[in-house]
């Protein structure tokens, strides 16, 4: 709210202005938004940690709760304004943002591994510096970005991006075939581009 300063100096009193209350999930979404504009002239590596740290405060919500569905891929909008998602809704909005933030597509993999841990199936987001290097982890349990042979508690499965999907057992390079084959990451690309903080994703 604007402090008047001087008031009694024979000047007549205006009307405060009206503050401007944001619920929590619009704030949480305004926090996005800003994250994205401070952010846009960092390095990678310190957008990595931005992103995988703003995220990473949400909570771990399973889809048949959140959603009444048993699987459900939210888009980045969608968690923040309810607080939560499973899994996927973090590694994929991670993805998403990093996106808007130029990161190049060819650079992350959405991988789905088997979790030792948890003994059960997992989603992670994957970052390569290069074609050939070992991935670096952004993972909603584990608050750190770790390597991929860091994290031997992880077993990859496959992994996809918007160009292309892999088994874990080719090479990387060998492509499996298009992500068109994954029918939950279509239709989330869809809805994500219709709902854009700062448009399409970019090429």
């Amino acid at each position: 709210m604007a402090l008047l300063l001087f008031s009694g100096c024979g000047a007549k009193k205006k009307a405060p202005e009206a503050e401007v209350k944001l619920d929590p999930g619009s704030q949480r979404i305004a926090g996005w938004h800003a994250l994205i504009l401070e952010t846009r002239d960092a390095s990678e590596m310190e957008k990595l940690v931005s992103v995988n740290s703003f995220f990473n405060k949400l909570e771990f919500v399973d889809d048949l709760y959140h959603w009444g569905k048993d699987d459900y891929w939210a888009t980045p909008r969608e968690m923040l304004a309810s607080n939560g998602g499973d899994c996927e809704d973090f590694a994929t909005a991670k993805y998403f943002t990093l996106r808007q933030l130029d990161i190049p597509d060819e650079k992350m993999r959405l991988i789905y591994v088997k979790s030792l841990k948890l003994k059960q199936p997992h989603m992670v987001l994957g970052y390569y510096a290069e074609a050939t290097a070992d991935p670096l982890i952004l993972d909603n349990l584990v608050k750190e970005i770790l390597s991929a042979p860091e994290r031997p508690d992880l077993i990859p499965i496959y992994s996809f991006n918007g160009q292309g999907l892999w088994l874990a057992k080719q090479e990387s390079t060998d492509r499996l075939g298009g992500s068109e084959r994954l029918s939950l990451w279509q239709e989330l690309q869809l809805r994500f581009n219709q709902e854009a903080v700062a448009g399409p994703m970019p090429n």
